[in-house]
């Protein structure tokens, strides 16, 4: 078996041509009893639902430092983020969340409580980031990650931040953490436009 270069592979698209039942054209349209648009097949009778997408990981603490990943991959290639990527089917958003840190950082964390739940309608994707606590300095980053290290609170590298949904949440984190009382924030981030 040849290998691929990972470069080659991407995301399918959301929208289909075929149906993945019988194999014959799709049409998008809204089917009886239904009030959205939908990939149907006249064939076999298939709606192919498209759902958001969830992206899961975690804000990995030490003490005064967070731990950031920098990309290895696109999008946004080089910038530092959280270590965080999609849901898993099989698994709980806390499972993948640590699978994530495990396979992004190497660090191991001891979770402690959901502290970010952010809807992204325009890409249609909800984000779900939990407060953990990092158990030790040891980190052995993934194929996904150029590099991981930890960052004193004042030293965040804001204008290097992979998402808006990862500054957010790190700034949720900067102001509860005086107060050492860690609520769970939900909120919308509307990608179409700047804040």
């Amino acid at each position: 078996m040849n290998q691929t270069d990972p470069a080659f592979y991407h995301p399918a698209p959301r929208t289909q041509q075929f149906c993945s039942q019988c194999g014959h054209r799709l049409s998008r349209e809204t089917p009886p009893d239904d009030n959205r648009i939908r990939d149907l097949c006249a064939h076999c009778g298939a709606v192919h639902y498209q759902n958001p997408r969830n992206v899961v990981g975690i804000v990995p603490v030490l003490q005064d430092q967070i731990l950031l990943c920098r990309r290895a991959i696109e999008p946004r290639y080089g910038k530092w983020t959280l270590p965080a990527g999609f849901m898993e089917l099989g698994e709980t958003t806390e499972q993948g969340a640590i699978r994530e840190n495990h396979e992004e950082s190497g660090a191991r964390v001891q979770v402690r409580s959901l502290f970010t739940v952010v809807d992204v309608p325009s890409v249609n994707q909800v984000h779900f980031f939990y407060l953990a606590d990092v158990l030790g300095p040891h980190l052995a980053p993934g194929p996904e990650t150029l590099e991981a290290g930890f960052f004193k609170l004042d030293e965040i590298p804001w204008n290097d931040l992979a998402f808006r949904t990862v500054s957010t949440t790190i700034e949720h984190y900067l102001k509860d953490r005086p107060q050492g009382v860690f609520p769970t924030h939900h909120y919308a981030i509307d990608l179409r436009f700047p804040d």
